[in-house]
């Protein structure tokens, strides 16, 4: 079975004939027509604006999946997974059964419940990256491709990657002029496990730089990807 799985990879990758095409996917972003209503949604659909919650546009089906924000400025935030039945308006998020999510001072919360937290010397600070594994039981936290060691789970039903924050008047940033925002939380990538031998990595652009979790290990690259970011993920 290993070697029949390795040449359709084969196939797949140099363009070898017999095989079904690989359709390429629709990009996976933050949701517009999923968001608080003070929320703006900027960076072709990568950054955050304003107060309140955005889902991402993309739901994880798949039987594992991995997901990071890169946290661009420190503030009040949160990122995790929700169904479509939360209050993107009611932040911090965790506070209901739709919710499961880590906020910035390192607490996860689900149905108002503290389910785990971050190592007091290990909280996200600005410029970190933040991935989180979902694998339809357990939620997963990453620091800068590092477990943490803190797994949450509780969430039932189909579930999509979520970020809220919370505006910080002070700051203002020129990419959202009409809100004063923090822009805490910026969408790097979201990777799906789709095949039970295989990862697909579905990045962009192609030279992207993946960070390999201890717990997954890539076979190949896939060529055809979903991707937020055009930055290198370091």
């Amino acid at each position: 079975m290993a070697s029949s799985v390795f040449c359709c990879l084969r196939c797949c990758r140099d363009g070898g004939t017999g095989h079904i095409p690989l359709k390429e996917m629709p990009a996976v972003q933050l949701d517009t027509q999923h968001m608080g209503t003070d929320v703006v949604i900027v960076k072709n659909g990568r950054r955050i604006c304003g107060t309140g919650g955005c889902l991402a546009s993309a739901p994880l089906h798949q039987n594992k999946s991995y997901f990071e924000f890169k946290i661009q400025s420190t503030g009040i935030w949160g990122i995790g997974v929700a169904t479509q039945k939360v209050n993107l308006n009611q932040i911090p998020l965790g506070r209901d059964v739709h919710s499961l999510v880590m906020r910035n001072d390192g607490a996860l919360y689900h149905n108002n419940e503290e389910k785990n937290r971050l190592p007091a010397n290990s909280l996200p600070q600005e410029g970190d990256v933040v991935g989180i594994t979902y694998d339809h039981v357990e939620l997963n936290v990453y620091l800068n491709g590092k477990n943490m060691h803190c797994p949450a789970s509780g969430i039932r039903g189909t579930v999509y990657p979520v970020v809220y924050e919370e505006k910080r008047e002070w700051s203002q940033d020129l990419s959202c002029p009409h809100h004063p925002v923090s822009n805490t939380c910026h969408l790097v990538a979201i990777r799906f496990h789709l095949l039970p031998m295989v990862l697909l990595f579905f990045t962009s652009p192609p030279c992207i730089l993946l960070r390999q979790m201890p717990d997954i290990t890539p076979i190949f690259t896939l060529k055809y990807f979903i991707c937020i970011s055009k930055n290198k993920v370091s």
